[in-house]
């Protein structure tokens, strides 16, 4: 393990990891410990009670956050015809079909999110070895393949994120920036934990919100007691 700068040692020692805080005192705490010099994400970690193996526990979506995360989006949208007028007339960052194709192929990223119109998946999919690792593939249940390219460029610019449980059953979400007011950093995580909340799979047994944890990009995690906050 990477050995712990001073600033962190100092910084974890404000942070009880036997106690689970409340959402408010968490937020708190995070801006406290938080040992960056740049405008640090502040990002919340679930562990839940599910079995990703299993078909019927896989848990995937999106969100948009009441207050946004602190970084603008740049959109790429696979369109042709009125589609591809339409996502530009919506503020896409890119707009085209065969010629960013190829452009992808041949390694170029410069974008954050994709969405595609569903007649274009056809040849998107062609790209799936190279955008599928890096979590670029457009999906229905992110709202990401979709012929409503409107709704879906105007969400992701007003601060949509997508979530998805990993193997282990943690799901990892960026809930803004360390300048954010205490209030939006607590709105946003409260938004994210409602959802996920609504998202729990029927089949899933025992505690679904197993631990909760928020934490800064370069700074210790502080725990949150989920029953602080749920309604």
């Amino acid at each position: 393990m990477a050995k712990k700068g001073k600033k962190y040692i100092e910084a974890a020692k404000l942070v009880d990891r036997t106690n689970a805080y409340s959402v408010a005192e968490a937020i708190e705490l995070v801006k406290k410990t938080n040992t960056a010099k740049f405008d640090a994400t502040v990002e919340v970690a679930f562990r839940l009670g599910v079995d990703p193996k299993k078909a019927d526990q896989q848990i995937r979506g999106a969100v948009v956050l009441p207050h946004g995360t602190g970084k603008v989006q740049r959109v790429l949208v696979f369109a042709k015809g009125e589609k591809a007028k339409e996502a530009e007339s919506a503020g896409a960052d890119y707009v085209g079909d065969q010629d960013y194709i190829n452009k992808i192929s041949q390694g170029w990223f410069d974008f954050d999110v994709i969405v595609a119109t569903p007649d274009m998946m056809g040849e998107v999919g062609k790209l799936g070895r190279v955008l599928g690792p890096k979590g670029l593939m457009p999906n229905p249940k992110t709202g990401t393949v979709t012929f409503d390219v409107t709704k879906a460029v105007n969400e992701i610019k007003a601060g949509k994120v997508e979530y998805r449980v990993d193997k282990a059953g943690n799901i990892h979400v960026p809930v803004g920036k360390i300048s954010f007011e205490d209030a939006k950093l607590v709105d946003n995580f409260t938004t994210v934990f409602e959802t996920l909340q609504k998202a729990k799979p029927s089949a899933a047994k025992g505690t679904y919100m197993k631990n909760v944890a928020v934490t800064s990009t370069m700074g210790p995690g502080v725990k949150v007691d989920p029953s602080s906050f749920a309604k």
